[in-house]
């Protein structure tokens, strides 16, 4: 019987499917040699560099047929995109860099970049956060905040750990409040940005930043950050910071959260906080984090949810936040990887 459990636990097909998208992407940089992977962990956050050289180490010494798999999956995919326009811009970017340098490539880059009727600042997106955070850190507040309101919100976070501890709260707490921007603004935005690019965009109202641009943002910085940041706006605005923080990273989006990770968190959970957790839960939720567990454990933890009975719905909201902050704890260590959170698998 053990005999029959471990054949079937090292069967390539069974392996292949609980292989995450980071474990599988750290498989094709076994494969590509030295110089060829150094130069993609070159183009990664150090959050992703974590995460991927951690699955690295992972995936060493796994079976020729299950590498296999991998290749023929990664084959697959290649030959399915058929637009050249596929992460066209880091890939210029990369080959004018390395044929003319930094400065010269960013120079012609300026002038060759198209812009975007609904992104006049899409420019951004090709610097690093240092560079963006240098160029706005002594503009005022609110034109710091516009910036990061069209930044993607990861390196919008990047941007916002590269600013003087004291100016985050007071930019987070400015794209949590913007809403329309009118085309004055813009254009005083583009007359501030112009020492880096030129923009011949189309001027309009853009629905730009609000509370859920100021959350996305937030799940990507680390809890101690957070913590700081929240506090200060909670001050300023305690119902705002409310918003912000309902809008991040909540309990019910482990529902898209990989079962390797959920698996890994619950191993680290409280079964009091469990039980309580899952009382509030909705089914899809439930089944999801209960089919991460033993049969065993999972039967035993809805005969405890039974025989609690009734509870308040703050034990079961506190429960919950005991769990998330777990999570995020794990996540900034690069343990698991929460869905919308920074830590999504390459792919």
């Amino acid at each position: 019987m053990a005999e029959a459990q471990k054949d079937k636990k090292e069967d390539p097909k069974d392996a292949f499917e609980r292989l995450t998208g980071t474990q599988k992407s750290a498989i094709l940089m076994m494969l590509i040699g030295e110089e060829e992977a150094a130069e993609i962990l070159k183009n990664l956050s150090p959050r992703e560099v974590q995460h991927l050289g951690a699955a690295m180490y992972s995936v060493q010494g796994l079976g020729q047929d299950l590498v296999n798999q991998v290749l023929d999956e990664f084959l697959t995919i290649i030959k399915e995109q058929t637009s050249l326009g596929l992460g066209a811009g880091n890939y210029i970017r990369n080959v004018l860099t390395k044929a003319l340098g930094d400065d010269k490539a960013q120079s012609v880059l300026t002038r060759i970049t198209p812009t975007s009727q609904e992104r006049p600042i899409e420019i951004l997106d090709w610097m690093d956060a240092r560079s963006i955070a240098e160029l706005v850190v002594d503009e005022h507040p609110q034109i710091i905040a516009l910036v990061m309101s069209y930044l993607d919100a990861g390196l919008a976070s990047d941007v916002l750990l590269s600013l003087p501890d004291e100016l985050q709260p007071d930019v987070v707490y400015r794209v949590a409040t913007l809403e329309t921007v009118q085309p004055e603004a813009l254009r005083e935005l583009e007359d501030v940005m112009q020492r880096k690019f030129k923009s011949n965009a189309t001027l309009r109202a853009s629905q730009v930043g609000g509370v859920k641009a100021a959350a996305q943002i937030m799940n990507f910085t680390k809890q101690d950050t957070e913590a700081l940041i929240m506090e200060v706006i909670g001050e300023e605005d305690r119902n705002l910071m409310q918003a912000i923080q309902e809008s991040m990273f909540v309990f019910d989006n482990l529902l898209d959260s990989d079962d390797k990770s959920i698996q890994t968190l619950l191993r680290n959970v409280e079964t009091e906080d469990l039980v309580l957790a899952l009382k509030g839960a909705d089914e899809p939720l439930r089944d999801k984090l209960l089919s991460c567990m033993s049969s065993r454990a999972a039967a035993n933890l809805q005969d405890e949810m039974e025989a609690l009975g009734p509870v308040r719905l703050t034990e079961v909201q506190d429960a919950q936040k005991r769990i998330i902050n777990i999570a995020r704890t794990m996540s900034d260590e690069g343990t698991i990887v929460l869905a919308g959170r920074g830590g999504d698998d390459f792919v």
